[in-house]
């Protein structure tokens, strides 16, 4: 037997929700969205659709979302199937020609898997790589000064194609391949491509779908995760150690990004359901908040 009294609550504790997030659907109506998708959440078929619902959302309350997405997992498993070991330098995938191949041919599979996913939810999407019309333009890149093959950082990008998409209703959905000055194809780390594109196109927000919770002042205590930073406490954690493994080259990029023009950065835990809902749209969010000014 349903108690009334229960339901009710449960009525009353939806509207609630939705009052609080009527002043960030306000805030940010018309305003440009880059999701960077990895990590778990695109593994896990329950976690990826709930990922496109929520950015099914984000577009119906007015928001302009443009996902870049990665797969470094699903490269790793077919460049084991050809007998290679897969080889990284600085969190940076060493490249051959024939990674650059198996790269290139998985990332265009993940992609046109979103595309069919997002339209399945009712989204007009369009899957494209940094290929094409000269979205991604790269250089070779040099971390630590080795050559680690075809991977490239990002020098130019062709904001004039996403503001046409974006215009006429459709969300772009981005495969991190670039094209260097010779027509050579690069492979380009998911969070450099998704941070040049918010940079480009002055976005609010963006948004980094990771497997860990947020920014912490001490990782092994969970406690300690900080909700909102300013760019000055990014730099101090960086500078002072605090942060180190995976979470620095993406802590760089919130700094770089909001250095050039974005007004926020997100680092949030794709394996929590609707994390971006979650983010986006309550006062206490669940990730890291990395904002331009200082909170005081």
């Amino acid at each position: 037997m349903i108690n009334r009294n229960d339901n009710m609550e449960q009525v009353i504790e939806k509207a609630q929700t939705l009052i609080e997030a009527l002043p960030y659907i306000q805030r940010f109506n018309g305003c440009k969205v880059v999701v960077k998708y990895g990590g778990s959440a695109m593994l896990d078929e329950d976690l990826k659709y709930n990922v496109i619902k929520d950015v099914a959302l984000l577009k119906l309350v007015g928001m302009k979302p443009i996902i870049v997405h990665g797969g470094g997992k699903e490269i790793s498993k077919w460049v084991e199937k050809i007998g290679k070991e897969p080889e990284f330098i600085n969190g940076l995938r060493v490249t051959d020609a024939e990674t650059m191949e198996i790269a290139e041919m998985v990332l265009s599979k993940v992609n046109k898997g979103l595309v069919q996913l997002m339209q399945k939810v009712g989204l007009n999407a369009v899957g494209i790589s940094g290929k094409d019309a000269g979205l991604l333009k790269v250089q070779k890149k040099f971390p630590g000064g080795k050559d680690i093959g075809f991977v490239g950082e990002v020098t130019d990008v062709n904001s004039q194609l996403l503001d046409t998409l974006i215009d006429n209703d459709f969300i772009p959905v981005i495969a991190p391949i670039g094209s260097s000055d010779e027509f050579e194809s690069y492979n380009i780390n998911a969070d450099d491509a998704a941070c040049a594109v918010a940079k480009a196109i002055n976005a609010e927000k963006l948004a980094f779908l990771t497997d860990i919770e947020g920014v912490f002042i001490d990782p092994n205590d969970k406690d300690t995760l900080i909700s909102e930073m300013d760019v000055v406490e990014a730099k101090n954690f960086i500078d002072k150690g605090i942060v180190g493994g995976g979470m620095l080259p993406k802590l760089a990029n919130c700094i770089d990004a909001i250095e050039n023009g974005v007004e926020r950065v997100h680092v949030l835990d794709g394996r929590v359901t609707h994390c971006l809902l979650l983010e986006f749209f309550t006062e206490k969010g669940i990730g890291t908040a990395i904002l331009k000014e200082p909170l005081f």
